[in-house]
């Protein structure tokens, strides 16, 4: 398996240039670069499809093109990014799965994909272990194979993860068509009015704070929709509520629930609802409830429930109902 990953054209590309020795002479300017930088002709291909190689001052727009001595090639050598690795260690609960997709139920305290201050032990790198071909068959963005949706750090609950490229595809399409259907349970500080509602406000990321997402005019288009299950009146008020995602924003039920005065129990960044008078809760009390999808392959909907976690239900029991 490759450990880098190439992605040209961005802020942190540069720029190389090369005059062609005779030994290159005739060549294609695909081989020869490929050559000269030790780059694969297939991203050398990529490079040129996205304007990306310059031949005596010219835009190359094949690379089939071909090259004699002393000819001028400037190319947009692209950036380095590891690839994360297979890891043993990283604990995966699998609830299903095929030769297509595999659905995980995931605990709470598990980094999704390596990212800013995580590079390692995250779910991918279990999931390479488990699953090798996710980086040999190139499903996805290769520095976080196969994940076609996210959970938070702290969120525990179930995910679909693609282990092909028709599945990686197909779930792609149903989130952006909203048939990938997703439903979580939360509880939330204060009694939320009302049986159910909508909360419908965009989301962007804070200008304050870059690790917070913020209610924003230009931010993207965001709706939840919510239904309580029930209000509990000690030791504090609180409201159990099952939401239902139309979108897919980070931090989406978080963002929202803080928005209408009634953030997530335990929730660090959007409302600390923790304090002398109120059970502690090590975690935020968010968990991907079920899970619905058509299989990419049968086109048969196949649907996924998964328990609310020990810590999360024991800290019910300690509440008490209106």
């Amino acid at each position: 398996m490759s450990l880098q990953a190439l992605n040209p054209m961005n802020k942190n590309s540069q720029l190389l240039s090369f005059e062609i020795p005779a030994a290159l002479d005739g060549q294609r300017i695909d081989r020869a670069l490929a050559i000269l930088t030790g780059f694969s002709r297939s991203t050398v291909n990529r490079i040129c499809s996205l304007g990306g190689v310059e031949l005596s001052g010219n835009k190359v727009n094949s690379p089939s093109i071909k090259i004699k001595t002393g000819d001028l090639v400037i190319i947009e050598a692209p950036e380095i990014v590891s690839l994360p690795q297979p890891d043993p260690l990283v604990k995966v609960e699998i609830a299903y799965q095929d030769s297509d997709v595999v659905v995980i139920n995931k605990q709470a305290g598990l980094v999704v994909h390596p990212g800013s201050g995580n590079t390692s032990s995250t779910l991918v790198n279990g999931l390479l272990e488990l699953f090798p071909d996710l980086a040999q068959e190139e499903v996805g963005d290769p520095t976080r194979p196969g994940i076609v949706h996210r959970l938070d750090k702290d969120t525990s609950g179930l995910m679909v993860v693609a282990l092909t490229k028709i599945a990686y595809e197909s779930l792609v399409s149903q989130l952006k068509d909203r048939s990938l259907e997703r439903r979580y349970s939360t509880l939330a500080v204060g009694h939320v009015k009302g049986p159910k509602g909508i909360i419908d406000a965009p989301i962007a990321r804070s200008h304050r704070d870059p690790k917070r997402m913020a209610i924003s005019n230009s931010g993207k288009l965001a709706r939840t929709h919510y239904e309580v299950v029930n209000y509990y009146k000690s030791p504090f008020l609180a409201s159990f509520l099952e939401c239902k995602l139309e979108t897919g924003r980070t931090h989406q039920i978080r963002v929202h629930l803080e928005t209408i005065g009634h953030p997530v129990v335990g929730d660090p960044r959007y409302g600390k609802s923790n304090n002398d008078s109120t059970p502690k809760i090590e975690r935020i009390f968010l968990h991907a409830k079920s899970l619905s999808f058509i299989h990419p392959r049968t086109f048969q909907r196949m649907s996924f429930y998964a328990e609310l976690p020990k810590e999360l239900e024991q800290f019910l029991q300690n509440m008490n109902k209106d």
